[in-house]
């Protein structure tokens, strides 16, 4: 099969997915981008959502003959495709090993090929082709702003419409982007790969934002969300703060990922471990009071001391546990990489936090947020309840020495009472989501038990409160 050099020389992008590529090339010569795939013998379908519709993020790869075939249709040679492309001359399972001079072609998730995958600005596009059309490319979270335009390019993964966030107003947004560089930089000569040093620090911030909707003294993300969804969020807070989180966190992120990798940061954590005579991190310590001033919010640190089993905290014990090995001529684990950040910690995706959402606007009561309609008081109880219940159970650990009749006489008395306070708030709790909307046969399914009992706990408990 003889081709011929495209007629309009259609030139890649860099970073671009070759899926992209080809639909640009169909448009650049009046053609649906379906009509221009049929050159290629496909060995697959193409992804789609669940929903129905085609993945922005979906990606092509190209045996020998087919990859001659798209520079012929571009115009441009192999080699300037091969620099621009991620995905260029990756091999796939489905492609024939033996090549027989006929193009084909298999699909893959663009994600799974060469990392994230995001929208392109169309109008730098627009600017380097002539054409406004749609650009999809591999691109990290740290380089999602456009500078020229100001916009925040969103990941292409999501059954959505969005492409960008525009950020114009925001100019902390786009100045971390260019901080980023020099963080990189000083990950790099420390030993540390930046795209972990990122990865940590973007799940710390992203385990404050889940959070921030109990901080009453929270004012710079809600005026950033609130810009980036055109001026009010509204109805859609929901949607908006999945849509919003990346762009409005990343100034924190890169000032987070910049204080954890300061060396008189960790010489703090040092510090406030005791150094030579260990003690447990104090909710005042030093460390997470100087985070807090770096991130501008001076009343933060005593909310990231005391937040146990998060990504802050686990990369705090690594460090101590780095300078104790050190002292005592230990060698360095795994489990003592300070990089590592747990399954449980990373931060869900956008297309995944969607689906939720999307399940979750179908269930009756489900619509509303938790801080909207329970009262501060309330939610303050249940929060103070499971505090104290939490507090009693740490106290146990050091309870266990003496007459054995003492020790379970002191044991049951105190897991007698965290029961109590847990029970406490499990039923407060419960008494905030049906009052929220939620149905009462469907907080008893999650409570595992049936409608009537709870219903009759709830009652009680209720006649209990007006007493």
């Amino acid at each position: 099969m003889t081709h011929h050099p495209g007629l309009l020389r259609t030139a890649p992008l860099q970073g671009e997915t070759t899926s992209s590529l080809i639909c640009r090339v169909a448009s650049r010569y009046g053609m649906e981008a379906k009509a221009l795939r049929s050159c290629w013998q496909w060995r697959n379908y193409q992804p789609g959502h669940d929903g129905g519709g085609a993945r922005a993020d979906a990606e092509v790869l190209l045996n020998t003959a087919g990859r001659q075939l798209l520079a012929c249709l571009c115009g441009v040679k192999e080699d300037v495709l091969a620099r621009a492309l991620p995905s260029w001359g990756q091999e796939d399972a489905k492609l024939p090993v033996k090549e027989d001079g006929v193009p084909a072609a298999a699909w893959r998730i663009g994600g799974a090929v060469a990392g994230p995958v995001a929208f392109g600005c169309r109008l730098c596009a627009a600017r380097r082709t002539g054409t406004v059309v749609r650009v999809v490319r591999y691109a990290p979270l740290w380089s999602r702003v456009c500078v020229r335009h100001g916009r925040w390019l969103l990941d292409a993964d999501a059954d959505q419409a969005l492409e960008h966030l525009d950020v114009r107003h925001l100019l902390e947004v786009t100045a971390a982007q260019q901080r980023w560089a020099g963080v990189a930089r000083r990950a790099v000569r420390v030993g540390a790969e930046p795209e972990r040093v990122f990865a940590l620090a973007r799940a710390v911030v992203a385990r404050w934002w889940d959070q921030a909707l109990g901080w009453e003294r929270e004012r710079i993300w809600p005026r950033r969300l609130h810009q980036v969804a055109g001026g009010d969020a509204g109805r859609d807070l929901e949607r908006w703060r999945v849509v919003g989180r990346d762009a409005v966190v990343f100034p924190e992120v890169v000032a987070v990922a910049e204080a954890l990798l300061d060396p008189g940061m960790a010489e703090l954590v040092w510090v406030d471990s005791g150094a030579g005579r260990p003690q447990a991190l104090p909710a005042d310590g030093m460390f997470c009071r100087r985070l807090g001033e770096r991130v501008g919010r001076t009343w933060l640190g005593p909310l990231a001391a005391t937040d146990h089993g998060g990504p802050l905290i686990a990369w705090m014990g690594s460090v101590i546990r780095i300078r104790r090995g050190a002292a005592a001529g230990g060698a360095f684990g795994y489990s003592n990489d300070p990089w590592w950040v747990r399954q449980e910690h990373q931060p869900a995706t956008m297309a995944g936090q969607l689906r939720v959402l999307g399940k979750e606007k179908k269930a009756p009561g489900s619509g509303t947020m938790w801080r909207a309609v329970v009262p501060a008081e309330q939610r303050a109880r249940i929060g103070s309840l499971i505090d104290s219940a939490e507090e009693q159970l740490l106290q146990l650990r050091g309870a266990q020495s003496g007459p054995t009749a003492e020790v379970a006489r002191q044991l049951l008395r105190s897991l007698g009472h965290s029961a109590g306070l847990i029970e406490a708030a499990w039923k407060r709790t419960a008494v905030a989501a049906v009052n929220g909307g939620v149905p009462l046969e469907e907080v008893a399914q999650w409570a595992d038990m049936p409608t009537e009992t709870l219903r009759s706990m709830l009652t009680a408990g209720k006649r209990e409160d007006d007493g």
